[in-house]
C-alpha cells in the first residue's frame, strides 16, 4: 500500500510540479539579480525590433526602469517576447516574474492574476488619410473599417449609429480598403494605431478615445508576492506623478488624446 502511494505520489509530482516552474519571490529575484519580464516584440511603440538594434519601445522602457528600481540596473532584466495567447499563461506557470506586454486589466483576468495601476490609458481610436477633410463628425455617415470580433465594434456602433462598419481581417485589409477609398477611416487601439501611422505617415490619428483600457503591468497572486507587488505599484504610482510616464509616451508618439465625452 505504501509502495502504491509513493508511486502515485511521484507520478504527480511530474505530472504536475515539474510542468512548471514556480514564480519566484522578491528575494529570490534580488538573489538572482535580473527580472525576467514577458514584452512584446512586434507592436511599434510599445515594443519591436527596429531595422537595426536591439527591442524598444514604451514598454521596454517601462521593464528596464523597474530593473532600474530593484537593482540600480536598467540592463538587469531579461526581456522574453510573447505572443498575446501566451502573455499570461507566463505567469501563471511562473515562467516569468511579470508581464509588461499590452495586457488591458479586465475582472476576468483579475480573477487570475494581480495588476499594477496602470501606465497608460489606452482606447479605441481612428486613423483615415491625411486628406481626409470632414472630421470625426464627417464620418457620422461614414465607411469605418473595424477588425471583426474586436471590441471597437461595440465602440464603433454606439459612437456613430449610423455608420458603415466594414470587418477586416487584418490591419493590412484595412489600409487597402484605404488606399482604394472603400473606407474613410479604420478603428483601432490607440496604442497599435500610433505605431501604424508611422509606418504609413501618409494617414492622420485623431486625438481621441473612445473607450478606455487601462494598460498595466500583470504580476502574480498570492501573499507570498506581495513585496514585489508592492515595489512595483509604488514605482508606477510614483512615475505618474512625477511625469516620467507622460515624458515617455510623448516620446514613443503615443498620442496625447482626449476622451470623445
Amino acid at each position: 500500500m505504501r509502495k502504491v502511494f509513493l508511486t502515485c505520489l511521484i507520478s504527480f509530482f511530474f505530472t504536475f510540479g515539474m510542468s512548471s516552474a514556480r514564480t519566484v519571490e522578491l528575494d529570490e529575484i534580488l538573489r538572482r539579480g535580473k527580472l525576467i519580464i514577458a514584452v512584446k516584440d512586434n507592436v511599434r511603440p510599445l515594443g519591436f525590433y527596429p531595422q537595426e538594434g536591439q527591442l524598444q519601445g514604451f514598454e521596454i522602457d517601462v521593464a528596464r526602469e523597474l530593473a532600474e528600481e530593484l537593482f540600480g540596473d536598467r540592463q538587469a532584466v531579461i526581456l522574453q517576447p510573447v505572443t498575446n495567447q501566451e502573455r499570461l499563461q507566463m505567469i501563471i506557470d511562473g515562467k516569468v516574474d511579470l508581464v509588461i506586454a499590452r495586457v488591458t486589466v479586465t475582472a476576468s483576468r483579475n480573477r487570475l492574476v494581480d495588476f499594477s495601476p496602470y501606465y497608460y490609458l489606452d482606447g479605441t481610436g481612428i486613423v483615415a488619410k491625411q486628406s481626409y477633410l470632414k472630421g470625426l463628425q464627417g464620418l457620422a455617415n461614414g465607411k469605418i473599417a473595424v477588425l471583426r470580433a474586436s471590441s471597437a465594434i461595440s465602440v464603433i456602433r454606439e459612437e456613430f449609429p449610423q455608420a458603415q462598419l466594414i470587418g477586416v481581417n487584418s490591419y493590412q485589409e484595412a489600409l487597402t480598403l484605404l488606399e482604394i477609398n472603400a473606407a474613410d477611416a479604420f478603428a483601432g487601439d490607440n496604442s497599435v494605431l500610433a505605431g501604424w501611422v508611422k509606418d504609413y505617415p501618409s494617414y492622420h490619428q485623431f486625438a481621441v478615445r473612445l473607450s478606455a483600457e487601462a494598460l498595466a503591468v500583470v504580476m502574480p497572486k498570492g501573499l507570498q508576492y506581495s513585496s514585489l507587488r508592492d515595489r512595483v505599484n509604488q514605482a508606477i504610482l510614483r512615475w505618474q506623478k512625477s511625469g516620467w510616464l507622460q515624458k515617455r509616451t510623448a516620446f514613443w508618439g503615443l498620442p496625447s488624446i482626449v476622451d470623445s465625452k
